[in-house]
Order: C-alpha cells, then sequence, then structure tokens
C-alpha cells in the first residue's frame, strides 16, 4: 500500500467520526425553535402541555358541545390568543409559527382550523370569517 492511499484512508476515518460526533451532539432531529411571544404563563407546566394539550382540547370541546358548559381555562382561543405571532397575530402559516412548528416536528396534522380560526382575536372579536 501506498503512503498516499494510507493518507487517504485516515483522513476519510477522521472526517466520517467527526460527523458522527457532530450528529451526535445535535441529535437526530431539530427541535422547532418556537418563540412565545405572549402570555406569562400557560394553564399548566410545558411538559404537561406537550403531552396533554389534545387531550384538554378534545375535553373542553366535549364538554362545550355536549354539555353547554362555556369555560376559558383551555379554551382553543385563549391557546391562539396568547401565541399568536405578534407579526402577523397567527399560529399558523412557517414553521416558526407556534403550532405549525410544533406539529410539523412531531409530525402530526393539524386539523383545528378547518372550523376555527388560526388567527388571534382583535378588541374581543374572531379576527376571520370562521367558526370561533
Amino acid at each position: 500500500m501506498s503512503a498516499r492511499i494510507v493518507r487517504m484512508g485516515l483522513a476519510a476515518l477522521l472526517v466520517a467520526a467527526a460527523a458522527a460526533a457532530t450528529a451526535a451532539d445535535a441529535g437526530r432531529t431539530p427541535r422547532p425553535a418556537i418563540v412565545v411571544e405572549q402570555g406569562e404563563k400557560c394553564v399548566a407546566p410545558a411538559e404537561e402541555m406537550r403531552r396533554e394539550h389534545m387531550n384538554m382540547l378534545k375535553h373542553h370541546r366535549d364538554r362545550t358541545v355536549h354539555e353547554g358548559i362555556r369555560t376559558t381555562q383551555h379554551s382553543l382561543k385563549g391557546c391562539v390568543d396568547c401565541h399568536a405571532s405578534k407579526k402577523n397575530g397567527a399560529v399558523i402559516g412557517t414553521s416558526e409559527h407556534f403550532c405549525q412548528g410544533c406539529h410539523e416536528y412531531a409530525s402530526v396534522k393539524l386539523d383545528c382550523w378547518e372550523c376555527h380560526t388560526p388567527k388571534a382575536r382583535n378588541d374581543g372579536k374572531v379576527a376571520s370569517g370562521n367558526k370561533p
């Protein structure tokens, strides 16, 4: 074997080792870079919200639709009002928006916006013609 082949092999090995170390440090998939621009405190701790927000929303929906009980603690409007971007008042649009960024990361379809508005309210009114 020539010295050139050995040097090339060592260089390739070093590059592969560096790439593996970098990948291990960064993780397999980068987490979304979501900024919460409004609201001081959520209705539950962040870890609980990541795990349970869909159940909270479903429970709130069922109580509202089936029992006629309307509260604000787990309402979708409240979530949107707090988590909407200050730039355009929306929670969807790009991966930098609160809802869309996390749902893209988790590969979960967002189907709330088929009926509800993804924009924050202005002066207590829903921002678009969609249902509240």
